[in-house]
């Protein structure tokens, strides 16, 4: 028994030390805006997708970079391949099929594509009137993602 407390309380203070990104819905951030206005940075990947797969576990587990984002964006996370309608800045996007399960959703092609393509990760910020003011198309390290966050708060 004694054993057991020692462990609760040893993963108690770990898991207090480490927190992780607020991540909201589309049809969520008009409310949010409302509030308080923010840039919104949305992270548009692939299941499929190694450097989408890479940042998740490497730069989305930065505690300063789940600080930054946490405190001065607002964040989103976008499965390029969702099957979902989604409701944005008042319009519906719908998932676009392309062959046997294959396809992409609507609103990935708007915010991720780069020179009439779409190369994933995709970083992409708006400001708080819905406006890309900056699209990024690859794996990001934590040293760079730093970087750009502190940029974009400027």
């Amino acid at each position: 028994m004694k054993k057991l407390m020692i462990l609760i309380f040893f993963f108690g203070i770990i898991s207090t030390g480490f927190c992780q990104i607020k991540s909201i819905t589309f049809e969520e951030i008009e409310d949010l805006q409302q509030i308080q206005n923010r840039n919104i940075i949305v992270f548009i990947h692939t299941d499929w997708c190694q450097f989408c797969q890479r940042m998740k576990q490497i730069a989305f587990k930065n505690q300063e970079i789940i600080q930054k984002l946490n405190s001065d964006f607002y964040f989103l996370d976008l499965n390029a391949e969702e099957k979902r309608d989604i409701i944005f800045n008042n319009q519906t996007f719908k998932y676009k099929p392309s062959g046997n399960n294959v396809g992409v959703h609507e609103l990935a092609l708007q915010l991720g594509t780069i020179n009439n393509q779409i190369v994933y990760p995709v970083l992409c910020i708006l400001n708080e009137k819905y406006e890309i003011i900056l699209q990024y198309n690859n794996y990001l390290s934590p040293k760079d993602f730093k970087l750009l966050l502190e940029k974009l708060k400027e």
